[in-house]
């Protein structure tokens, strides 16, 4: 689904405080987390999202999330913003 709504075009923002700032303020609809992303980055990330109810991917690599999110560089983490 992430990959998808990316491809469409959807609001995304990339990295792990403007991503847990988003779940916080109820603005995430969907998350995506690197499975090689550390472990000090994705635990917060996936608590946030359990205690919000917030959908989380996970994509295999910083790299490919990176490169799915159209930035040159490796992304920990990344969220697809409501409308």
């Amino acid at each position: 689904m992430f990959l998808t709504e990316v491809k469409n075009g959807a609001n995304t923002v990339v990295g792990a405080k403007q991503t847990l700032k988003a779940i916080i303020n109820g603005r995430a609809k969907i998350i995506a987390l690197a499975d090689d992303a550390a472990d000090k980055i994705k635990k917060p990330v996936e608590n946030a999202c359990a205690e919000h109810d917030v959908p989380c991917e996970h994509i295999a690599t910083m790299a490919e999330l990176g490169k799915v999110c159209g930035i040159k560089v490796g992304a920990a983490t990344a969220v697809i913003l409501k409308s």
